[in-house]
């Protein structure tokens, strides 16, 4: 079994919305993002957190690579006009990293105790790098936009 498609956790969509009041703050640059591999059973509308089953095995692992992942830097959550609101970053790099078969990345909120899951971002194939960079490119319109007005 492959990662999932790309998309949000939503039982921490759903735990910002009711009475969980869960304090996610996407502007905080404490959250992280950890690469993953090819293998594992995965189910964004239950799974919860980094750390909590089945997002306790299959991260990626090599030289450099520090489990956990990166700290995810230059978050801004914005709303943009109408309906639509984006979370963008910097653009997230390993430098001199040993990795392979790397099928996505999965983001989380390190501050909260509960490492909660906020997306996971399917490369859409498997990546591997020796002793190279591996960088994470947002894309231009940044890592989610939304019209929450559809």
């Amino acid at each position: 079994m492959v990662l999932p498609a790309s998309g949000l956790f939503v039982v921490t969509e759903v735990d910002l919305r009711d009475t969980t009041q869960l304090a996610v703050d996407y502007d905080l640059d404490t959250h992280r993002g950890a690469l993953w591999t090819d293998t594992g059973t995965y189910d964004l509308t239950t799974d919860t957190a980094f750390g909590v089953a089945p997002w306790n095995a299959n991260e990626a692992s090599g030289a450099g690579y520090t489990a956990g992942g990166a700290l995810v830097t230059g978050t801004v959550f914005t709303h943009i006009s109408g309906g639509n609101l984006r979370f963008d970053a910097n653009d997230t790099t390993w430098t001199t990293v040993t990795v392979t078969s790397v099928r996505g990345i999965m983001l989380y909120a390190d501050a909260l105790a509960g490492n909660n899951g906020l997306m996971v971002i399917n490369f859409g194939g498997l990546f591997t790098v020796t002793a190279g960079n591996f960088n994470v490119q947002w894309a231009a319109n940044g890592i989610w936009e939304h019209d929450v007005t559809s």
